[in-house]
């Protein structure tokens, strides 16, 4: 089994598309490399950010060869496995590991609200086909299925599931799966907007959106409040707020590439039946990015804390 810490900023990377709506991969280095080198701690491919809703079989794994080539093994590679049908989770999760991805995010079944025992089965399954670490994703608001703390004590018996995506919005949860299992899970906050009072409550990570236009800055945050130093968080943070926010939107793709765009390491374009936004609501989003970007704070030497 590969080694994952779990421990520290994952960026839920963006899938930049051309004009001509192929994946833009001299792009994607780009942004890569500015996550490399604000300091993120491995990158998560094909997620909902991703649109892996509209990504083909193919160019996942074309994705995930070019990503694991770019990386050269300084961070983790993991990949987002969102399917219908358990064979096909299944049949992703060991093309994956043929592919070189280093882990897996695993979200349950989509598009059919699985019960307990249907969602247990499913996770299982993926489990138990893949020697790969594994980060359950926990989002009940976007996919309404929680994955409660009595269903993680029948997932602990996996060596392999060791995460899990904290997405519930309920940051008590973070508590509660503390208390319950101490380090066995690892807990990564899947929500922008609530990633400081995670991490104020003992989580380990963070799975980031905006990092994919601000990555310096969300590392910041990240490793200043490991080192005990809130306040200085804290004032990043309330700074990042307003463009955060456009993280819990439905239209969270279109917002954060615009924000990459407008920082230099991205392009709005997005695939069908995504389009991109227009008149007021461009305006307003851009307005949100664009105040950010004059006041972006100075940052303190945050890789070396």
């Amino acid at each position: 089994m590969k080694n994952i810490a779990w421990l520290g900023v994952y960026p839920a990377l963006l899938t930049p598309f051309t004009a001509n709506d192929e994946i833009d991969f001299p792009l994607f280095q780009k942004n890569t490399e500015a996550q490399l080198a604000a300091g993120v701690d491995g990158l998560i491919l094909c997620g909902s950010l991703g649109e892996a809703s509209t990504l083909s079989a193919d160019e996942k794994m074309d994705l995930l060869r070019f990503c694991v080539q770019c990386t050269a093994g300084r961070v983790p590679v993991i990949m987002n496995i969102a399917e219908q049908a358990t064979s096909t989770a299944v049949q992703m999760a060991q093309l994956a590991a043929e592919n070189g991805a280093d882990g897996l995010m695993v979200l349950p079944p989509l598009r059919y609200k699985a019960d307990d025992e249907e969602t247990l089965a499913f996770f299982k399954a993926v489990a138990a086909a893949t020697p790969l670490p594994i980060m359950i994703y926990n989002n009940p608001v976007d996919y309404n299925i929680r994955v409660s703390p009595e269903m993680f004590e029948e997932l602990r018996a996996f060596d392999n599931i060791q995460a899990v995506k904290e997405s519930t919005r309920d940051v008590s949860n973070v508590t509660r799966m503390i208390n319950r299992f101490g380090d066995r899970f690892k807990i990564l906050c899947g929500v922008d907007t609530l990633a400081l009072e995670c991490l104020a409550l003992g989580a380990h990570g963070w799975v980031a959106g905006l990092v994919d236009a601000f990555p310096a800055e969300t590392v910041a945050i990240y490793r200043l409040m490991k080192a005990g130093k809130y306040t200085e968080a804290l004032a990043i943070y309330r700074w990042f707020l307003p463009i955060l926010e456009l993280d819990i939107h439905p239209k969270l793709v279109q917002y954060i590439k615009l924000a990459a765009q407008a920082t230099g390491i991205g392009s709005e374009y997005t695939r069908a039946p995504r389009l991109a936004i227009h008149g007021a609501e461009r305006e307003q989003v851009l307005r949100i990015i664009e105040e950010g970007i004059r006041q972006r704070p100075a940052l303190p030497d945050y890789l070396n804390l």
